[in-house]
């Protein structure tokens, strides 16, 4: 029999066909040896459990003698439909009967080969072990994490090329169990050519949460792949006890520095509305965020002259932009110089905090670890409340 491997030297079109039939052949096996088993149909069952979720609400688990059903909800913004996974071992597959149409993919919830496809998903698979689980990724020089890239120098981590052209060929060679992936309209090419190799594709939508604490929980959708539940639950109530710790230590000051965020691209400012993720951190940091009373969780986009006449003053610049020092930020812009904060060189960035090949760790980890970007805004804002902290992300442009 033909491995993965020995089909480099045939076109792409007959290796989809041939994974197709070769994995198909073995769903057949395991139902032939188990035919004489009585078959289990899929029927509500009262003895359901739901996975515990304090504030992620993109997904859900139900968990049922033998299988799992994972439901995402919120893949991307105004999604309409709903994805539903079925999750159980081989063996259990073979013993039930359910309507394939339900379900977006079948899967083996004895995970041993997984493709991700944002920095954001790996923290939560090395909180949980499972970073050598990891076969393949697009973009591996975005990854900052060493224990992670050691693994890319070995060449376990296969690099798959970007994200909106993923190489399928060296995918489907790799062969995954799974590829974990986001969308923002569920129309996706590559996916759908994934998909047709009968390799389940799920979508990660963590990124659509409207929280910080929501974002991290996303580790459990990845306790939930790897039968690894209680592991998630109790680093996430770590990070949230860190969290919330943090943000009762900043409710003691009473003075609060005024806070401008983000920069100009082209034309435009960009900065946190007052209900993002972004804004949520500065309330909790306990800071005056000159634009915390504005609607939305998406960005703002205004002049250049509103924000100056109300941020000319400010006491503090977090994060602007992709600037990397004071004269970087200044040659894009002279009048950046009008700011209090730019004066007085209190402009401070996390985009300086990179890996060995480039990648900003802020962009990997900082989803994943909510409790430091805090303690970072706290250090920064109010330093007498973490003497002895040093910031993870954040360092002052010079």
């Amino acid at each position: 029999m033909y491995s993965v491997k020995s089909l480099n030297n045939i076109t792409f079109e007959r290796k989809l066909s041939f994974l197709k039939f070769y994995k198909y052949i073995l769903l057949f096996l395991f139902v032939t040896a188990c035919k004489n088993d009585k078959k289990e149909e899929i029927l509500p069952n009262p003895e359901a459990k739901q996975l515990k979720l304090k504030y992620a609400e993109g997904f859900s688990v139900t968990e049922y003698e033998g299988y799992k059903v994972l439901t995402i909800s919120k893949p991307w913004p105004k999604a309409k439909k709903q994805y539903k996974y079925l999750l159980a071992s081989s063996e259990q597959l073979a013993k039930m009967t359910f309507s394939a149409d339900v379900y977006e993919s079948i899967i083996t919830n004895n995970l041993e080969r997984i493709v991700v496809t944002s920095t954001t998903n790996i923290p939560s698979l090395e909180l949980l072990d499972e970073e050598k689980s990891l076969v393949g990724f697009p973009g591996t020089n975005y990854i900052s994490s060493e224990k992670t890239r050691a693994l890319i120098n070995k060449g376990a981590i296969r690099e798959l090329g970007k994200n909106d052209g993923i190489n399928t060929e060296v995918l489907l060679e790799i062969n995954p169990d799974v590829v974990v992936g986001f969308g923002i309209d569920g129309i996706n090419k590559t996916f759908e050519t994934i998909k047709r190799g009968n390799i389940p594709v799920i979508y990660n939508g963590d990124w659509v949460e409207s929280s910080a604490l929501a974002k991290a929980e996303w580790i459990k959708f990845f306790g939930v792949l790897f039968n690894k539940e209680r592991e998630a639950d109790s680093i996430f109530n770590t990070i949230e006890k860190n969290y919330l710790e943090a943000k009762t230590i900043a409710k003691k000051v009473k003075n609060k520095p005024t806070i401008l965020s983000g920069a100009m691209t082209k034309d435009v400012w960009h900065l946190p509305n007052g209900n993002s993720p972004e804004a949520q951190f500065l309330k909790d940091a306990n800071v005056d965020y000159l634009w915390r009373d504005t609607s939305g969780n998406a960005s703002l986009y205004l002049s250049f002259e509103t924000v100056l006449d109300k941020a000319k003053g400010a006491d503090i610049w977090l994060s602007p932009s992709y600037y990397i020092s004071l004269n970087q930020l200044e040659k894009a812009n002279p009048l950046y110089n009008n700011f209090k904060a730019f004066k007085n060189q209190s402009v401070y960035s996390f985009s300086n905090t990179t890996g060995k090949t480039g990648g900003v760790l802020y962009y990997e980890l900082g989803t994943a670890r909510p409790d430091l970007v805090l303690k970072d805004i706290i250090k920064i804002c109010h330093p007498e409340l973490l003497e002895s902290y040093t910031p993870y992300f954040f360092k002052p442009l010079e």
